[in-house]
């Protein structure tokens, strides 16, 4: 292959235009349109996304859509006195409007044919009965859960429950190491981690609790004891399970009430605290908020 045909694979002048079926499903059916909304989004941001989040459920509304402070530092506020929770908008309007039987789950394991289907009223349940199991272990509005999960369905569910409740989540990506989990579970002060006992990527076994094991016992030799480990037996798979500290998912959730009235939450609560990668130093946690993040990622 030439250097001039390899150029060449650089540029792609091909368009391939959605099918009419196709744009009338979609939430922005052309580029005019798109143009359009993002020059108003520029011009007049204020009432764009006060317009945008008219259609999510707010148990109060905002007093304002945007406050920019100038103080130490810069920092804006997003529908400032608005209440709000994330996984009601995920889940309950969609159930409330009827839609509870329809698909809002499609997964795909790593082996062909591995697939599972949750509706909305299979998610909402399963969100509830982790929420109800988060605050049975005194979990609530505020605390932090740290999530090292495979890419799984539960992996969205436990999202959304410490949602539900107002706890605070943030997710430790699972290619990383022991060192990594236990610099993220003490710098966010988490109490609580979900887990799995690890997955399979291509013909090879990530042992998840294994890592698991190793972070808590650094973490234990920084003087941080975490309270629960909740462990998701995904591959079937024998485990060590520390007493008192460790427990399986299912038998956890085994009697957890489907329902769990959610946390009525400011709009500018925290949601969750995601890390920079550590490439170039010590890994930074970026806190994003309920309501901004809810609208501006959710545009229904």
């Amino acid at each position: 292959m030439t250097a001039a045909s390899i150029e060449s694979l650089f540029h792609e002048d091909r368009r391939f235009e959605p099918s009419a079926a196709f744009r009338a499903q979609a939430l922005i059916p052309d580029m005019a349109t798109y143009e359009l909304l993002y020059a108003r989004s520029i011009q007049d941001p204020e009432r764009f996304w006060g317009e945008m989040a008219e259609d999510f459920t707010w148990y109060a509304p905002w007093d304002k859509v945007e406050d920019w402070t100038f103080a130490d530092a810069a920092q804006v506020r997003w529908f400032v006195g608005g209440k709000t929770n994330l996984s009601v908008n995920c889940l309950d309007r969609h159930v409330d409007a009827g839609k509870g039987n329809n698909r809002a789950i499609i997964w795909e394991g790593n082996q062909a044919g591995e697939t599972r289907v949750l509706t909305y009223s299979d998610v909402l349940a399963l969100v509830c009965q982790l929420a109800n199991l988060l605050k049975s272990w005194g979990v609530g509005r505020g605390d932090r859960v740290a999530i090292y999960m495979p890419m799984i369905p539960e992996l969205a569910i436990a999202l959304l429950a410490c949602a539900r409740i107002g706890a605070v989540h943030t997710v430790v990506f699972g290619g990383f190491s022991a060192e990594a989990l236990k610099d993220r579970i003490l710098d966010a002060a988490c109490t609580v981690l979900l887990t799995a006992d690890g997955f399979t990527r291509g013909t090879k076994f990530i042992p998840l609790k294994e890592e698991v094991d190793r972070a808590l016992d650094l973490c234990a030799q920084a003087g941080h004891g975490l309270a629960k480990c909740l462990v998701y037996d995904h591959s079937d798979r024998d485990m060590p399970m520390t007493e008192g500290r460790d427990w399986f998912w299912h038998q956890a959730l085994r009697g957890m009430p489907v329902t769990c009235p959610p946390e009525h939450l400011d709009a500018d609560d925290p949601l969750f605290i995601l890390y920079t990668s550590g490439s170039t130093g010590k890994p930074k946690g970026v806190l994003h908020t309920t309501g901004g993040y809810m609208v501006y990622r959710f545009i229904p």
